[in-house]
């Protein structure tokens, strides 16, 4: 297989773009160019974005010389349809956010703004197992209401999920007390490899014995925690599968592929099926077409995968934050079973990214690339399509049952008790979830959801990755 570093090298020649170009663009009057780094970065930007972005040919005309923050430059440059392209001066911590390596308390929070006060609380989505915020006791549904002993701001809340060192008060709500305040608790981020795969669970109702995974992240490197999952529950004799994509925001294209077959029919599995096609820029889907590289411009289903579930049905569980490779498990698999979806819209993700440093395109040069080899770029490269066409869906995709995963009354992931796993055993079994005794009454108090949360690096995870490794082995 050729290195990517190969493949870029070729493309570019073969789009007429070489790395001793001119720098056309309009340049700014009595303006002095910028030092040389920066120019350095800027180069590298310019020859990426015209070169490999979905949206090449749209890109403003600015010289890149006189552009004085590369950052600012790099945003200058992005489609009005792109939200998702990013660039960073920290490409390892960024590469290594996408293999499951951060450094973290553990824990996945929505923030939330008190009307009355304008200040923010966090609300506990889920821990991962053996991390700071589980050492501490952290659970799902606890509320954080202060920071080192003060409010929390729209300023400083993100420091709940960037500092190196935390104290904070959690909290409790109930519809007769409101708001009680529990413990304080400290904690200091760890560099952490976290399993994706935090749970799984079979609930025994009503005649079916239903199946559940909670899937936080697509990443490659884990597909064997998904093997070991989906076996663990085949060995249990399941009748039904809820896989729980609320808060997985994407990942890998690699992982996706191997989710999609370990559950997919035998036949659709085992022959190959397309389970997406891929629409690059014009130069690049020419050159795929045109050397024939069919891998490169559709992703079958991996008839190898170990662990087959061969089912003609599944639910997914699904919310605002199930982006990119999520929404490409629900699209790419309802050509070929039923698909239910339980919960609120998707976030609406059908491009796919890539991660490129300065290495890739001047590897030739060492000592030229060294001096900004700590800067990476992520441009969207294409869009895809499910095996009937289904693409471009900027508004997500609905629920088929709609179900309000209430965080101020919150259950254990996996409880049947769950209102969106709830939804969907009613669903399978036909017989609503005698639910536990819990208020679900609205907060007596306003308040508006801001955000959600778990790294520095949330907007890159709502992405769909092609690893460079697998950029010609995708088959």
């Amino acid at each position: 297989m050729k290195s990517w570093k190969t493949i870029i090298a070729a493309i570019l020649l073969l789009s007429g773009i070489v790395l001793s170009c001119s720098d056309d663009g309009v340049v700014p009057e009595e303006k002095a160019e910028v030092p040389a780094l920066t120019k350095k970065v800027n180069r590298f930007i310019k020859e990426v974005m015209t070169d490999i972005y979905l949206w090449y040919d749209e890109l403003p005309d600015i010289d890149y010389k006189y552009e004085t923050d590369s950052k600012a430059y790099f945003k200058k440059l992005l489609y009005k349809e792109d939200k998702w392209s990013y660039i960073t001066d920290d490409v390892v911590a960024l590469e290594n956010s996408f293999e499951g390596k951060e450094k973290s308390f553990g824990w996945s929070l929505t923030f939330g703004l008190f009307s009355d006060t304008k200040n923010v609380f966090a609300i506990v989505e889920f821990v991962y197992p053996n991390t700071p915020a589980a050492a501490a006791g952290v659970k799902r549904g606890d509320l954080v209401v202060l920071m080192n002993g003060s409010d929390i701001t729209q300023s400083n809340y993100t420091d709940l999920l960037y500092a190196d060192n935390l104290q904070v008060t959690l909290a409790t709500y109930d519809a007769e007390h409101g708001i009680t305040l529990g413990g304080v608790v400290s904690m200091t981020s760890l560099d952490l490899t976290l399993n994706p795969v935090l749970t799984t669970n079979v609930v025994d109702y009503e005649g079916h014995k239903i199946g559940y995974i909670f899937y936080a992240q697509y990443i490659a490197d884990f597909n064997s925690a998904i093997d070991t999952a989906i076996e663990g529950l085949l060995n249990q004799n399941i009748t039904d599968l809820v896989i729980d994509l609320r808060y997985n925001p994407g990942g890998t294209i690699g992982a996706a592929r191997h989710l999609c077959s370990a559950i997919a029919p035998l036949d659709v599995v085992n022959t190959g099926s397309k389970l997406v096609s891929y629409h690059w820029n014009t130069k690049y889907q020419n050159h795929w077409i045109s050397s024939q590289k069919w891998e490169q411009v559709e992703v079958d289903f991996d008839s190898e995968v170990e662990v087959k579930a061969g089912l003609d049905k599944v639910h997914i569980l699904t919310g605002s934050g199930t982006a990119s490779a999520s929404e490409l498990t629900i699209t790419g698999l309802k050509p070929y079973m039923s698909v239910t979806t339980v919960g609120d819209t998707t976030y609406g993700k059908y491009t796919a990214s890539i991660t490129l440093k300065a290495e890739d395109l001047y590897y030739d040069n060492p000592d030229y690339y060294e001096e900004i080899d700590n800067w990476g770029l992520q441009p969207i490269v294409l869009r895809y399509a499910n095996s009937t066409g289904v693409t471009d869906f900027k508004d997500g995709f609905a629920p088929d049952i709609p179900a309000f995963d209430d965080l101020f009354n919150t259950f254990p992931l996996g409880d049947m008790n769950d209102p969106l796993f709830a939804a969907a055993i009613e669903d399978i079994t036909g017989t609503p979830v005698i639910t536990a005794m819990k208020s679900a009454k609205k907060p007596a108090f306003d308040y508006k959801i801001i955000g959600r949360g778990f790294s520095k690096f949330d907007k890159n995870k709502r992405e769909l990755l092609i690893n460079k490794k697998e950029l010609e082995n995708i088959h």
